[in-house]
């Protein structure tokens, strides 16, 4: 008789991904809730072969606590909640969804761009409010054409959003070390190696790279002092990158003239951040990458991920720890 490979699955994922699973007669899907206790969560790591983790962190513990899993995939291609070197120490590959949610993360960070610009909200209150005849009496919208974007980090997300942008009639520059020039010129924008030299050029910053050592604090007060007093800075990416004191008093002084952030330090905020009471500041509940379309991309996506590893063919180009399989 076969033995089933199990793996385990967060209760979340679409549909589309749980479809994937069940046409293959070899696997049982386990559904996992998010809020499970660590110990709970242990338990059910005692049997998997494999686990996709939503917001659930993963490390030295859950492999020991999951002595058969063989992959581990992330619902989702930021991996901050994962300890890859542990995964890397145990020939464990970590899995991401490639370019599945980076359209609808690259579309958020042009709205949150377009928000700002064009003053949605606070013109949209002006009608609803019968206040029509004040609408010059404040700072007048603004538009994307002729203005210059600053993209921090060039990969599946950063990519599509200077493409958009320059459609939009931006000049766009980029800020990723570890992207050639040339494949910066290649994409029509102007390659930036000092971030410091580059952020005065910009009327809007939107940043695309993980969170890491390097870029935690990336936007402190000394670098949002470098910004342009009419700029706004963009965060779709992952709280920490932007210090959140720092920002909150370069929005209310002036230092620069806003911010749209889908992202925050601690997720959901403290209401007593002061950021949410700023009408200068868009907000969204970490939501850039999850639309319908990519809820469905993803979890496909994830299915496929998990499979891959366990039939002996890894899909390379989702792998994070590439060199877990130099020796395979």
């Amino acid at each position: 008789m076969t033995t089933r490979m199990k793996l385990l699955i967060p209760s979340t994922m679409a549909r589309a991904g749980w479809n994937v699973l069940a046409a293959r007669t070899d696997v049982d899907a386990i559904p996992f809730d998010m809020s499970l206790p660590t110990a709970q969560f242990h338990a059910l790591l005692a049997e998997a072969d494999g686990v996709a983790l939503s917001l659930t962190p993963f490390g030295e513990a859950e492999i020991k606590a999951g002595p058969r899993v063989r992959v581990v995939a992330r619902h989702g291609v930021g991996y901050d909640a994962v300890d890859v070197a542990a995964l890397t120490r145990h020939r464990i590959p970590l899995m991401v969804t490639g370019t599945a949610n980076s359209p609808s993360v690259a579309e958020q960070a042009l709205h949150f761009m377009l928000e700002l610009a064009k003053r949605g909200a606070r013109l949209d209150a002006m009608v609803r409010e019968q206040r029509w005849n004040e609408r010059l009496n404040e700072a007048l919208p603004v538009d994307l054409f002729g203005k210059t974007l600053l993209v921090i980090g060039f990969g599946r997300i950063g990519t599509r959003i200077a493409l958009a942008c320059l459609a939009l009639g931006m000049t766009v520059r980029v800020y990723d070390p570890y992207v050639a020039a040339a494949a910066i010129e290649a994409a029509g924008c102007l390659p930036e190696r000092d971030l410091d030299a580059a952020v005065p050029h910009a009327d809007f910053v939107t940043i695309h790279c993980p969170k890491t050592p390097e870029t935690v604090g990336m936007f402190d007060a000394r670098r949002l002092a470098r910004m342009k007093k009419s700029a706004f800075l963009v965060n779709t990416a992952r709280g920490g990158i932007i210090d959140e004191t720092a920002l909150h008093a370069a929005v209310t002084t002036g230092v620069i003239r806003g911010a749209g952030l889908d992202v925050l330090d601690r997720e959901p905020p403290n209401p007593s951040n002061p950021l949410l009471a700023l009408p200068n500041v868009v907000l969204a509940p970490h939501m850039a990458g999850v639309t319908a379309e990519s809820f469905d991309r993803m979890a496909v996506a994830v299915a496929n991920n998990l499979l891959s590893v366990l039939d002996g063919k890894p899909d390379m180009n989702n792998v994070v720890n590439k060199e877990v399989f130099a020796h395979r």
